[in-house]
């Protein structure tokens, strides 16, 4: 497995002309250990992005995604096929979309060489993509066409043009998951049906903050960092997006223009302007390419599998925006779109002096009550929804969102302090007076399904560690073809997931159904932690055991558990479970 996504990067590197690929076939797999050559520095350190003045441009704001007619999906493609889709008549589908994964240029700051554009990958023209409000209830259909340009011929060196397209973490059946192995290259087309229930159609397990991002074999890393990402937002009768919603038990978040989404990237830059990705680091052996100034590498170079940080901070592909808000309260839905970084945000005002304000979910999961605080740590793939009141604020005042976590300067965890100022990703600017505000924080909002242990079925037991160069789940890579776990549908299980790292920190995403937290490291999750939710990614930090709770219901097929820093994921650091009928189990 090493040598086969050692021969898939070098043939995507070679085929795209890049200037890593003339000395790489020279290279061997990567040493065993967690020690980079004497001198190493991270490309960021060696080779800095161009400046960029931070807080001079509005905050992007994705348009909502608008459906079609199922005539027009039909058009482009052809007739949707129901036996493809378990369930499909079950769950007719009400609303259909049509997205185009496409090549473009994306103006990240209006300064210097950003100004021109950078090339990236997105949807319909626009990264992050469009945000999808769906509501349960309506089942949906979404056709993705792929129309980036073949391997060789577009601009995006680092990334493949082969792509599975994952809500994460719908509920929606394993053909539609965007599974790894599922891709579609240029020219071809994948389709995806969503039948908006919740899980066990039980109405505690609605989920409300999703996103969707590239998934495939190998390359999400690249893939999900070159732009293919973006909102999915689930609304249901008690979240209904209605901020004057006077059905009784509606929560009356705050709606419209004042619910926010906001998804975090970390991205480097090279002297033109042009997103570039970390291959390999600074050592010693490296020499710059004399026509792009950023990479040609010696016959030793190490392929960097810990993790890839960027040096610009960028909140919806933008560096540093500032956003205007008015003096009442707003629901910012924060997501971490990855590579590798891992947050502690603040919102600060001056100096290191931090503002609170409530979180009112966990992995896009409404918590039993929100949680006044000062800090939320977001990992890759963490979503947070809070919400800040900026009528105690007067008109002129800034407010920062501020990250604080210092990161390993090789990508591969958190150093394990935090940094007195830390990094201002964007900035909130107080505008007039205060306003008529209709939404409110509800006492209690939603409570957790209920544990029942009569229903486990068997417990497992999944150590993630670093093995040989690459990242291993039980001592084993990912493999696409064989099955590590078959669950019987309706069952419950308890797992253990273990980090036998002490210098590495691992998000860990398992697809499908969300998962209680019973035990951190031998000790239950009291009340008011946020940890007691339901989550579909786990934090976990250097030497962390953490045991969880989680039923199978609804669909069968293939599915997959990974480190969501993706570049973990990609080298290979992933299993696949199955959903089986009763009796088929392991």
């Amino acid at each position: 497995m090493a040598s086969r996504r050692t021969i898939l990067k070098l043939g995507l590197a070679a085929a795209a002309g890049g200037v890593f690929a003339k000395s790489a076939m020279a290279r061997t797999v990567p040493q065993s250990g967690l020690v980079f050559p004497s001198g190493f520095r991270p490309s960021i350190e060696a080779r800095p992005s161009p400046p960029a003045t931070p807080f001079i441009q509005p905050l992007f704001e994705m348009p909502k995604a608008v459906p079609i007619s199922r005539s027009v999906l039909e058009a482009n493609g052809g007739a949707i096929d129901p036996l493809r889709h378990q369930r499909f008549n079950d769950f007719l589908p009400q609303k259909f979309y049509i997205q185009r994964l496409q090549e473009f240029l994306w103006q990240y700051h209006p300064e210097g060489p950003y100004g021109s554009g950078s090339w990236s990958w997105g949807f319909n023209g626009i990264t992050p993509g469009c945000t999808f409000h769906t509501r349960y209830g309506e089942p949906l259909f979404v056709r993705r066409i792929n129309e980036l340009p073949p391997v060789g011929t577009g601009h995006v060196p680092f990334a493949l043009p082969s792509t599975t397209i994952h809500v994460h973490n719908g509920h929606q059946a394993s053909e539609s998951d965007g599974n790894p192995a599922d891709w579609f290259d240029s020219g071809e087309f994948w389709d995806h049906h969503y039948p908006s229930f919740p899980a066990g159609f039980d109405p505690t397990e609605y989920m409300n903050t999703l996103w969707y991002h590239d998934h495939r074999l190998d390359f999400t890393a690249p893939n999900v960092y070159a732009g293919l990402s973006g909102f999915f937002l689930a609304f249901d009768p008690q979240d209904s997006g209605d901020e004057r919603d006077e059905t009784p038990g509606a929560f009356r978040f705050p709606s419209g223009k004042y619910d926010v989404p906001l998804i975090l990237h970390d991205v480097q830059f090279g002297a033109d302007g042009q997103v570039v990705w970390d291959f390999a680091g600074s050592h010693p052996e490296e020499r710059d390419d004399p026509n792009t100034g950023f990479g040609h590498y010696g016959p030793n170079m190490q392929y960097n599998t810990h993790g890839m940080l960027g040096d610009r901070f960028t909140v919806n592909r933008r560096i540093q925006p500032y956003f205007e808000v008015e003096r009442r309260k707003y629901r910012f839905r924060i997501l971490n779109g990855g590579p590798s970084r891992l947050y502690r945000l603040f919102l600060t005002k001056s100096g290191s002096d931090a503002e609170s304000f409530h979180v009112i979910s966990e992995d896009g999961n409404l918590l039993p009550e929100a949680i006044k605080t000062e800090s939320v740590d977001i990992w890759v793939a963490n979503r947070n929804d809070i919400i800040v009141d900026f009528s105690k604020y007067n008109d002129g005042d800034k407010i920062y969102l501020t990250n604080r976590l210092e990161m390993r300067p090789d990508g591969a965890g958190p150093r394990g302090k935090l940094l007195d100022q830390g990094d201002r990703l964007m900035e909130f600017r107080v505008r007039g007076r205060r306003v008529q505000d209709h939404s409110r924080i509800p006492e209690f909002i939603r409570p957790l399904p209920k544990i029942d242990m009569s229903e486990v079925r068997r417990e497992r037991e999944f150590v993630f560690d670093y093995d040989n160069g690459l990242w291993t789940v039980n001592g084993r890579l990912m493999d696409p073809n064989r099955i590590d776990a078959k669950i019987e549908q309706g069952t419950a299980e308890i797992w253990t997931i273990r980090n036998t790292g002490h210098n590495w920190g691992h998000p860990i995403h398992t697809h499908f159904e969300e998962f209680q937290i019973i035990e951190k490291n031998g000790k239950p999750i009291s009340h008011g932690d946020i940890l007691k939710s339901r989550k579909d990614v786990i934090r976990l930090g250097p030497g962390d055991e953490i045991k969880f709770f989680s039923r199978w219901r609804d669909f069968f097929g293939k599915y997959v558990m990974h480190c969501h820093n993706v570049v973990h994921e990609d080298h290979a650091m992933m299993i696949r479970w199955d959903i089986v009928p009763k009796g088929q189990g392991d």
